[in-house]
């Protein structure tokens, strides 16, 4: 038990426990519910709320949010097809966005992944003015992913090397703090990719349904 001004006072019986915290005009609040015994505190619950809400609020301003997109392509993809999808991941690029480039197999097509890692080097390559890839086509399930992420801007021409030369100082002496960092993932559809869903997930064998989504 942790009493009114934060004092250990060991182990007691909830009456007693009670009795103090009225005494003190406060309530009894078990904070570690998990331990044994379990840990209560006496202390404000309206300012003990009011403290917590606030310390998210401020950690939730201080939270970096990335927005990222998801395209999807098969390995048949039509470079029409492709064509205004990479267009779009130019444009979310350049608007500071991340962007998941996804290819799914259907049947016999996940036995050639050497098709869809030359197609997502294809994308990099068209997108490699505007973006670097972050993480490098790889299986994931059924599918290949890569993840391409806006290029850095380069600095002003000539003023490089100064720059260079002050920042070692500077960086030993303030170190900025990891930034808590969310990833918002909006996967994008287009006209044709829920038909291609829909194709994949056809049953084998009539009287089976498809997984609802």
């Amino acid at each position: 038990m942790i009493g009114p001004n934060g004092e250990n006072l060991g182990v007691i019986t909830v009456q007693e426990a009670l009795k103090i915290a009225r005494e003190a005009e406060k309530d009894l609040v078990e904070v570690s519910p998990n331990t044994s015994p379990p840990v209560c505190r006496i202390l404000d619950f309206g300012k003990f709320l009011y403290e917590r809400s606030k310390k998210d609020k401020e950690a939730r301003k201080a939270q970096k949010v990335i927005e990222v997109k998801e395209i999807r392509l098969r390995p048949k993809t039509t470079d029409h097809h492709r064509s205004f999808k990479v267009r779009d991941a130019r444009r979310w690029l350049l608007e500071g966005m991340k962007v998941k480039v996804r290819i799914k197999f259907r049947g016999r097509e996940i036995t050639y992944p050497e098709i869809a890692r030359n197609e997502l080097a294809e994308v990099a390559n068209e997108l490699s003015d505007v973006a670097m890839v972050e993480v490098t086509p790889d299986m994931e399930g059924k599918t290949m992913l890569m993840v391409l992420s806006p290029a850095k801007k380069s600095g002003k021409p000539g003023g490089g090397d100064k720059a260079d030369k002050a920042a070692p100082k500077s960086a030993k002496k303030q170190q900025p703090k990891p930034e808590a960092v969310e990833e918002r993932v909006e996967v994008v559809k287009y006209e044709g990719d829920d038909d291609d869903d829909d194709a994949e997930e056809q049953p084998d064998s009539a009287g089976s349904a498809p997984a609802a989504v």
